[in-house]
């Protein structure tokens, strides 16, 4: 046990003595022919610097950027992402991450070699030995998107339950008619995983639900920079029992049943997935997470499962101007797509787990005002993505259908047992054909009239409250109607980053330029209530142009994930309004 406990050193790539003398100064692109993988050298007078050529965002190969004339950028073939290596810090978008470094050493011939530094995976604390599983003992059943029931010996778990109305304010709204004994399952749950913040899967609606019968269930999430329950004061739930763990660290529920919470490695600040182990027996769940616990997971598990539809962004489709047609964007979506697709199954071909289900995808776009999102926002075929996987591998796939259920212990002895997964009943409805918009729009239109939009003053008071500033960028912000058209007497204002005022015209200095059109019942309604803008990117609720053409990442990455915790104490404002 304590040898899994040592940080290792592994050697990735080898330079011989010739390739390590005719190093170029610059950039150096080097592939380790017997791993497939790629590295980059770069060199400056003796100095090296040295990292995998893989872009933190999403797994990218980096070539070089002919706009760079000093020789010191590469530019990501995905999404034109652009890391300095010599600072190892990424450029484009401004402001975003570093790069990881590798360790260069030279050998006794004068070669060089790039290290890894790795440090003992936390799931190895502790070994246990998978037991025998009886059949029923284990069994994972699907509700919808991304909420599974677990039954792990006498203990009942559950993942991210959103069951019940919509996410990301009015955008997303639920594909799959969820088992109508849903909420029973809820309540008989000895404790239930949320991974993240997002609506998706921190479902309000859904919890309130709950909590009306059982507000002292126990939930775990872990120790992210933004608290996944940030927001619960102002939700109008009561929930008692909410535990906060650390990462990295088993929590023992009883003598069978353990799990770890790990973060995403590109947004720590937000993102977890989860191991469960049951009786030595891993189920490894990633969610949403880019890259999950940095690229380090367990291998060989016994059930994985992660997202794989693509489609939960605003980019390309609320895009226009410039670049995006409606040619390119169907052409970025497909080959984007097709990208995520070809990840996710190498992703899982590396980790060869014995069985795998593509979850967390199953939304869609269904209010009738969003039916251009829904046409154009194509989103992967989970068979796809199964077939894909099952080419030149044994493992085992599962699509899952509300209510479907997989008993473990069957389909690790024999994945051909016609009882290993039960499908729910003949004739049971597998997608929603209607959705209960009235009371979730009522709720929203029912901010477009408050006070405090009487007084244009809110403006200055909310990006105040926002505390975004001393950044060049002038945006434009337009409340618009379901359309998009803007609104007669709606607000059409700018602001201006760089000092925070809020001039009538653009200022004549030089400065990146975004137009932001909202409808108005949800911009106001994340307004009054201090709540993110996934509501509006995530959630389609917005059209956008921008010139030039760069995705300003610590303008959105604070309006996304970094807003104050309290919302804007507008009571205040009245007071001093009146």
């Amino acid at each position: 046990m304590m040898d899994s406990l040592k940080q290792t050193t592994e050697t990735l790539l080898r330079l011989s003595p010739v390739e390590a003398a005719s190093l170029k100064e610059g950039i150096n692109f080097f592939r380790n022919k017997s791993t497939g993988k790629d590295y980059i050298l770069y060199k400056n007078k003796g100095h090296l610097k040295a990292c995998k050529n893989l872009c933190k965002h999403q797994g990218g190969l980096f070539i070089k950027d002919i706009e760079d004339l000093d020789g010191r950028s590469v530019k990501c073939t995905k999404h034109n992402w652009k890391l300095d290596v010599s600072t190892m810090k990424y450029i484009n978008p401004p402001g975003s991450f570093c790069q990881d470094e590798l360790v260069v050493e030279m050998d006794e011939n004068n070669g060089l070699l790039l290290l890894e530094l790795n440090p003992p995976n936390p799931w190895d604390s502790d070994p246990r030995s998978p037991e025998d599983l009886a059949f029923g003992e284990v069994q994972v059943t699907y509700l919808t998107h991304a909420c599974m029931d677990l039954k792990l010996g006498d203990k009942r778990m559950v993942f991210d339950p959103w069951l019940v109305g919509p996410a990301f304010a009015r955008g997303w709204w639920l594909l799959h008619e969820p088992p109508s004994d849903w909420l029973e399952r809820l309540c008989k749950a000895d404790l239930i995983y949320i991974s993240h913040m997002h609506s998706d899967h921190l479902s309000y609606p859904t919890l309130k639900k709950l909590s009306e019968r059982r507000e002292d269930i126990p939930i775990y999430v872990g120790d992210t920079e933004r608290p996944v329950f940030w927001n619960l004061n102002q939700s109008g739930v009561r929930l008692t029992n909410i535990n906060v763990v650390p990462f990295g660290i088993w929590q023992q529920v009883d003598n069978n049943l353990r799990f770890m919470i790990l973060m995403d490695g590109v947004h720590p600040e937000m993102d977890t997935c989860i191991i469960v182990e049951y009786k030595g027996h891993k189920i490894l769940n990633t969610v949403d997470c880019t890259r999950p616990n940095g690229g380090r997971l367990p291998e060989k598990v016994a059930l994985m499962m992660s997202d794989f539809a693509g489609g939960a962004s605003g980019f390309p489709m609320t895009f226009s101007g410039g670049k995006f047609t409606e040619e390119w964007k169907a052409q970025f979506i497909k080959t984007e797509r097709k990208k995520l697709l070809n990840y996710k199954a190498q992703l899982v071909k590396d980790l060869q787990p014995r069985i795998y289900c593509p979850f967390a995808g199953y939304f869609v776009e269904s209010h009738p005002s969003d039916k251009y999102i829904k046409e154009t926002n194509t989103k992967n075929d989970p068979n796809q993505l199964n077939n894909l996987i099952r080419k030149n591998s044994d493992i085992v796939t599962w699509t899952p259908r509300p209510g479907a259920t997989l008993d473990l212990g069957r389909m690790l002895k024999d994945p051909t047992d016609s009882k290993g997964i039960i499908e729910p009943p003949e004739g049971t409805k597998i997608y929603k054909d209607s959705w209960d918009f009235g009371p979730y729009l009522n709720a929203l239109n029912a901010a477009v009239g408050d006070e405090i939009f009487l007084h244009s003053s809110w403006i200055k008071e909310y990006f105040t409250w926002a505390g975004f500033k001393n950044y060049n960028l002038v945006v434009r912000m337009i409340e618009t109607d379901d359309d998009f058209t803007p609104l007669p007497g709606g607000y059409d204002y700018l602001v201006d980053f760089l000092d925070l005022s809020f001039p009538k015209e653009r200022p004549s200095r030089e400065h990146p330029y975004e137009e932001i059109r909202s409808r108005v019942d949800v911009i106001r309604y994340v307004v009054k209530n201090g709540l993110l803008w996934d509501d509006l990117y995530i959630g389609f609720q917005t059209r956008l142009q921008r010139d030039p053409d760069i995705y300003h990442h610590l303008f959105w990455n604070h309006f996304q994930i970094k807003l104050p915790l309290t919302p804007p104490n507008w009571k205040l404002f009245l007071v001093h309004c009146g």
